[in-house]
């Protein structure tokens, strides 16, 4: 339904000189789509409201509401076309009284866990890029025909959101690191299963996708498919899912991405989560889960290191670090990292491999095939384990699609089954094998996925067969030759 209005303002902006790229399409139809929410949102509201027989105190003043500057309304409800702020007077407005006003609910709002403050954040680290007033006016047009009143129109609206982050990671420039393919989150949730009651973190979360996932899969009753009760649904929106992230962009579309899956007041929060120490993570700040595909081949300053154990400009490593500190203990992970991290052999990755196999049961490793994430160029495993009791046997499973992925042929749901039903029981196949913690080299705690079951040996053919394919090759070279010189 609403698929053609997402690509006429995608057209619209893409003739925007401020506009150049996917990411540039996708970060101001967030700020525009947010407060067309936050309009719907005060409208469901106030409704509630006049049903209690109460006042409903509105979040946004009267000038700055959506219907009062992007899409005003005549006494009968119908839309204004005449005497409606474009051009010139829009982007003044939008630049210099809207923009402003919105940044300063953050220095308001009472706790950072309100829609105010995300407000303030969303607007005081994003800016309107659209130059022109005209082109500006016809994507609030567009935005104004999208609806958030109903959880089937929410739904399609996520999907439709979904897509864009996913063309914003193929475009380039830092477009891929917020975006994970969707079927492999899947597969990491179906392996840990959350449970209603436990909080789920994130603390590299990008767009949000392993929480918007993990809510979609709880949403639907988790493991056991049951219909969530309303103190479900309220533990859910308000006390389930935790995540942080760097970066502004990433920030906003991880806020609008929940939104838009049904999550009203994100606990996303805007920091440098490498910039906490690890020495200093409270209980009350432990989660029972966490689900997270890190920045990897970062280079973190000599300050930012000093938070961590094991000291390392590496991102991922720091990161991985972070992770198994904020675990509570008995809580499980599923991470996604460089294949290279089982093997590495400088003194920080020894040391982190043998801290994970003595703290946690790392008791999976999914080994996944170049083309899983496209236009990454790197191979990645991801890291199962359970926090709390050291490791007896790590269970590998080697996922072959049995093709060659990429942009137009990515990874799906299908190729994952096998791994989600196998692992269940850790069984033994020609793609799966265990490894006992006792048979692992002590002085380097290698990890490396060595499929047992494929033969690696280079077989090296007898000196009498490699001549005799050559005095062939040569005999052959004579007859082409002989043949070129009668042509001539």
């Amino acid at each position: 339904m609403f698929e053609q209005t997402f690509k006429n303002i995608d057209d619209i902006l893409h003739k925007d000189a401020g506009c150049s790229s996917e990411l540039d399409y996708t970060e101001q139809t967030s700020w525009m789509l947010f407060l067309k929410y936050l309009e719907d949102l005060e409208y469901e509201k106030s409704l509630q409201a006049e049903l209690e027989g109460r006042e409903y105190q509105y979040i946004i003043d009267q000038k700055y509401c959506w219907g009062a500057w992007a899409a005003p309304l005549d006494e009968h409800g119908n839309p204004i076309h005449d005497d409606v702020l474009t051009g010139d007077d829009l982007i003044d407005f939008v630049n210099n009284q809207l923009f402003p006003y919105l940044k300063s609910f953050k220095e308001r709002a009472l706790s950072p866990n309100t829609i105010e403050y995300k407000i303030g954040e969303i607007f005081g680290e994003i800016k309107n890029r659209i130059q022109s007033g005209y082109s500006l006016r016809d994507a609030l047009e567009k935005v104004d025909q999208l609806e958030f009143r109903t959880q089937d129109q929410k739904h399609e609206l996520s999907h439709l959101y979904e897509a864009k982050i996913k063309n914003m990671g193929n475009a380039g420039r830092n477009g891929g690191e917020y975006y994970t393919p969707r079927p492999l989150i899947r597969a990491m949730i179906d392996i840990i299963q959350p449970k209603i009651g436990e909080t789920i973190y994130d603390g590299a979360a990008g767009s949000a996708g392993f929480l918007c996932e993990a809510f979609d899969y709880l949403r639907k009753g988790g493991a056991s498919g049951k219909k969530l009760t309303t103190s479900h649904l309220k533990i859910l929106q308000e006390r389930t899912f935790y995540a942080k992230e760097k970066k502004s962009l990433a920030y906003v579309i991880a806020i609008m991405n929940m939104i838009l899956h049904g999550i009203e007041a994100p606990n996303v929060i805007h920091t440098n989560t490498l910039g906490e120490n690890t020495a200093d993570i409270q209980d009350s700040n432990r989660h029972d889960i966490v689900l997270a595909n890190p920045p990897f081949g970062g280079k973190e300053r000599p300050e930012v290191q000093q938070n961590f154990t094991i000291k390392t400009g590496e991102t991922a490593f720091l990161f991985l670090q972070h992770f198994i500190k904020t675990l509570k203990p008995g809580g499980r992970a599923a991470i996604v990292i460089k294949n290279t991290f089982l093997s590495n052999t400088d003194n920080a990755a020894i040391a982190l491999r043998k801290e994970l196999l003595d703290s946690c049961n790392l008791h999976t490793v999914l080994d996944c095939p170049g083309g899983t994430f496209i236009g990454a160029g790197v191979k990645t495993v991801v890291l199962f384990f359970t926090k709390g009791a050291p490791t007896q046997n790590t269970w590998y499973y080697q996922l072959d699609p049995g093709r060659n992925m990429g942009k137009t042929n990515p990874l799906n749901d299908n190729d994952l089954k096998e791994f989600i039903a196998l692992q269940k029981n850790f069984a033994d196949t020609d793609k799966s094998w265990s490894l006992a913690a006792s048979s692992i080299d002590q002085s380097t705690w290698d990890l490396s996925v060595k499929n047992p079951n494929v033969n690696d040996e280079v077989v090296l053919r007898e000196p009498s067969e490699i001549i005799a394919e050559i005095i062939a090759l040569d005999k052959e070279s004579e007859v082409i030759l002989e043949s070129i010189q009668e042509l001539l």
